[in-house]
């Protein structure tokens, strides 16, 4: 019997389970990569805003696929902290085995922010060392090799050794749309903010082609260079536009964002035509403006002339402030968007014709006199240029007597 037992004894002491180690330190527990979700939680309106239940699942797997393109770069002047920005992958050469970062030139932008909201053009610090922070938290030099002053994008190539993603486009967006921003924090860890698309009347020294986000209204207000260069992405994870905030939360919708890169690729240069004017769409007016304008003067779409640049044609062919502009070239534009869409077409056909930057082109413009309220067709000559446009104001504002008479009219 006592045979047996020892004999048993053995048995289970040779197929016993390994001696469990003593759990873990809750310092050890915060290395493993699996736990630091319990104690470094960065912010995200996907966790903690119930309103986005019904998409939460669609958001979580749009960002995580878009997410893969975006990347976080610093600016430095003579080692001293300039601006940082975010990028998107756009193009990649595998024999070089270099990538394409789009991004915003805010990341060397001379200046203070606050200055920028006083400012058409800025200057820029083309000298200015820029680090490419890889998702593998590697880092590398990036060089910029165009930067394009109206638009405010800059491309930067970079040496890399693994393939880069690079994301896919939706030019097609509508007012209200869910859409997401995306950024990277000093950690490399993505930020993401909900807000709905809108179109708007641009304020003054913001760019005709601009778009906004809105925020949702629990969403805390970060500084304008809070994701700048970054992606808004729809719940499909497509781009539908760059963000480039200089006033108000804005950026540049993939509409004219993919024109302006495809005439990079061909052209090298990203052009549009300088008309001298900045104009606010009568689209966007409220319901009881547009519809006193059309039961008064039968005019109910095109686009306000806000500012006329002082000593541009357009100033010396009469068009004022207040004018309405009904078509370019025979073609009817309702929105600013439309119109830049158009300035960039008609630069394409410049230059298919072998012209070159800083020249000439003639505009057919057809205008609404708003004081002599009658319709007259101008030619107005733009200058095809790659530039930043500046609008000074002109020396024919309207007159007191002549905004007293819109005002009675209206």
């Amino acid at each position: 019997m006592r045979v047996e037992i020892e004999r048993v004894s053995a048995a289970l002491r040779r197929h016993s389970l390994p001696a469990r180690p003593e759990a873990l330190s809750g310092d050890r527990l915060a290395d493993l990569f699996t736990m630091d979700h319990y104690w470094h939680q960065p912010s995200s309106c996907l966790r903690k805003d119930r309103r986005l239940l019904p998409i939460r699942e669609l958001a979580r797997d749009a960002v995580l696929s878009a997410a893969k393109s975006v990347i976080l770069l610093s600016s430095f002047l003579e080692d001293q902290p300039l601006n940082k920005c975010c990028g998107l992958w756009f193009q990649r050469d595998g024999q070089r085995k270099t990538a394409l970062v789009l991004t915003s030139a805010h990341l060397i932008r001379k200046d203070d922010i606050h200055k920028w909201k006083r400012q058409w053009t800025g200057e820029y610090h083309q000298n200015a060392k820029v680090i490419v922070h890889l998702q593998d938290n590697t880092t590398t030099l990036g060089h910029l090799i165009y930067l394009q002053e109206h638009y405010e994008f800059a491309i930067y190539e970079v040496q890399v050794d693994k393939p880069a993603h690079l994301p896919t486009f939706n030019e097609h967006v509508h007012s209200g749309q869910d859409v997401f921003r995306l950024g990277r924090d000093a950690n490399l860890d993505i930020k993401i903010t909900h807000g709905n698309l809108a179109y708007d009347i641009p304020s003054r020294y913001e760019r005709c082609h601009y778009m906004y986000f809105l925020r949702d209204a629990s969403s805390l207000r970060p500084c304008l260079l809070h994701d700048d260069g970054g992606p808004i992405i729809d719940l499909e994870g497509k781009i539908v536009g760059l963000v480039n905030n200089q006033i108000n939360e804005t950026f540049v919708p993939s509409s004219i964002l993919h024109k302006c890169l495809d005439f990079w690729r061909r052209f090298n240069c990203m052009p549009r035509l300088h008309l001298g004017m900045t104009f606010s769409p009568i689209k966007f007016l409220g319901p009881i403006c547009i519809e006193r304008m059309t039961r008064k003067h039968n005019i109910n779409s095109g686009l306000i002339v806000e500012q006329v640049s002082k000593e541009s044609h357009a100033e010396k062919i009469g068009i004022r402030k207040g004018d309405v502009i009904e078509s370019f070239n025979g073609k009817h534009i309702s929105t600013t968007i439309e119109l830049e869409s158009m300035l960039i077409d008609i630069c394409w056909d410049h230059f298919d014709q072998a012209k070159n930057l800083n020249t000439e082109k003639d505009i057919s413009v057809k205008i609404f006199d708003a004081t002599k309220l009658c319709p007259r067709t101008r030619n107005l000559i733009a200058i095809v240029s790659d530039h930043g446009e500046n609008i000074a104001k002109g020396k024919h504002p309207l007159s007191w007597g002549e905004e007293a008479l819109m005002i009675l009219d209206s």
